[in-house]
């Protein structure tokens, strides 16, 4: 195959949807270990249907460390709500914005549905509650934070600091039973390599709407 035909062949590997090894991977402790953004985001989905709003916003903030946009609009959502705590909108528009920081079209429609519901008061606050989030939150801090952990699991699991992958077939579990796993797939560029994982990530969220983020039925996004 000639180099051509081989970066065709890996962008549309990138573009696929996830094959059931890549689920069973996706899913797995140590993937999940390895990508706190995901981790975080199902505790905090897994509190709100256990009607433990309170634990989802600690998941949540955890979650929004690591770049995770899902978990900062669902955190926006619970505090627009008044779930897990007071009601502050001012602070959940805040949120909002923050989640829809890479443009994606349905949270930039949810962001501003909540912009128009403020009064003044609430939309000078939350200018100013914006500014201190995204110094914490935003995707030129938290993106490294959630780079970081990849590359110092990935390099704890290869055993190598070159990252080498062997040739070892690994098992994981997937919905109650063993899915044998290749290298090559369990570390595909798109779960692991920072620019190819943000870029299926962003596809994942825009996949999305805004059920995604309706904390009384949560919907995780597909492949996650």
């Amino acid at each position: 195959m000639s180099p051509a035909h081989e970066a065709h062949a890996q962008l549309a590997a990138e573009d696929a949807p996830l094959s059931m090894q890549e689920h069973a991977v996706v899913s797995s402790p140590a993937y999940l270990k390895a990508h706190p953004d995901l981790r975080f985001r199902q505790l905090g989905l897994a509190a709100v249907e256990r009607d433990k709003p309170e634990d989802a916003r600690r998941y949540f903030r955890l979650g929004a460390q690591h770049a995770d946009k899902l978990s900062q609009a669902l955190m926006a959502e619970l505090l627009w709500n008044g779930k897990g705590g007071p009601v502050d909108r001012a602070l959940g528009y805040a949120w909002m914005d923050l989640a829809a920081e890479r443009g994606t079209e349905w949270l930039v429609v949810r962001r501003e549905q909540y912009w128009a519901a403020l009064d003044e008061a609430e939309r000078k606050r939350a200018v100013s509650e914006g500014q201190k989030l995204y110094a914490e939150y935003g995707d030129p801090v938290a993106k490294p934070r959630q780079e970081r952990e990849m590359r110092r699991n990935m390099g704890e699991m290869t055993g190598s600091r070159t990252g080498a992958l062997g040739s070892t077939v690994m098992q994981v579990r997937f919905n109650g039973q063993m899915v044998r796993v290749v290298p090559e797939i369990y570390y595909a560029p798109r779960l692991w390599q920072p620019d190819a994982y943000w870029k299926w990530q962003g596809q994942q969220l825009a996949a999305g709407n805004s059920s995604s983020v309706d904390v009384g039925a949560p919907h995780p996004l597909r492949g996650d």
